[in-house]
C-alpha cells in the first residue's frame, strides 16, 4: 500500500466484501485470479482494510476454502453464505446482517473491480465524512454503483435485498446522495475476454 495513503480513523466504518459468487460467465472463479501478485478477493480485501476501522467482512459462497486460503490471514471476519446461488442480494443480506451495530456506515465492496486504487477508497471516504448521512457512491460510465458507503439508517433497506439485484437500486431511489468520480471502478471482470485487460 502506498504510503502516502492514511488510515481514517474513528471513521466508524464497516466493510462487507461480496466474494460469494461462481462466476459462471467466466468460467472459473474471479475471486482467486492473480492480479499484481495477489488474488483478487487479497487486493479488494487490504484496499478496503484502512478505511474500515469497524472491521471488515468477506462473504464467502462458492470455494469458500479456497477463497479463506487466498485471504492469507488478513484480519478480516468471514461469513459462508449458504444462498449464495440465489444471487448478489442473498450475500449482501448476509454481510451487512454481520455488521457491527455500532457502525456509522457500510462500505460495500466487490472483488472484481481490480483497477480501483487505494486513493479511489480514500476519496470515497473522504467524501462521505462531509456527508454522513447520505449515500456516497461511486460514478463511472454514467451510471453509480459500488464501490459505495451507506450509512447505517439503510441497514434495514439493505437487509431487505432479494435475488440477483444488488444494492443499486438502494443507490438510485437515494434522495441525497454524493458521488465520486472513479473511472477505475468501470472495468470488472465478468467474462474471459476480460483476463487479457486483467494482466496488462
Amino acid at each position: 500500500m502506498s504510503g502516502t495513503i492514511k488510515n481514517e480513523k474513528n471513521s466508524n466504518i464497516a466493510g462487507v466484501l461480496l466474494a460469494a459468487g461462481g462466476s459462471s460467465r467466466l468460467g472459473q472463479p474471479k475471486q482467486l485470479l492473480i492480479y499484481n501478485g495477489v488474488p483478487l478477493v487479497y487486493h479488494a480485501a487490504s484496499l478496503a482494510l484502512d478505511y474500515c476501522d469497524a472491521g471488515l467482512t468477506v462473504v464467502t459462497g462458492a470455494c469458500h476454502d479456497e477463497i479463506v486460503a487466498a485471504l492469507d490471514r488478513l484480519p478480516v471476519g468471514v461469513v459462508y453464505n449458504p444462498g449464495w446461488l440465489e444471487g448478489i442480494g442473498s450475500s449482501i443480506r448476509r454481510g451487512v446482517a454481520s455488521v457491527d451495530p455500532g457502525a456509522r456506515a457500510i462500505l460495500l465492496m466487490v472483488c472484481d473491480q481490480p483497477s480501483i486504487t487505494a486513493e479511489d477508497v480514500r476519496n470515497l471516504v473522504h467524501t462521505w465524512k462531509r456527508n454522513p448521512d447520505c449515500v456516497t457512491a461511486a460514478e463511472y460510465a454514467g451510471t453509480r454503483g459500488v464501490p459505495a458507503i451507506f450509512p447505517c439508517s439503510l441497514r434495514q433497506r439493505l437487509l431487505g435485498l432479494k435475488g440477483d439485484r444488488g444494492a443499486k437500486k438502494i443507490i438510485d431511489a437515494a434522495a441525497d446522495i454524493s458521488v465520486v468520480d472513479m473511472p477505475n471502478a468501470l472495468f470488472d471482470v465478468d467474462t474471459p475476454d476480460h483476463l487479457g485487460k486483467l494482466k496488462e
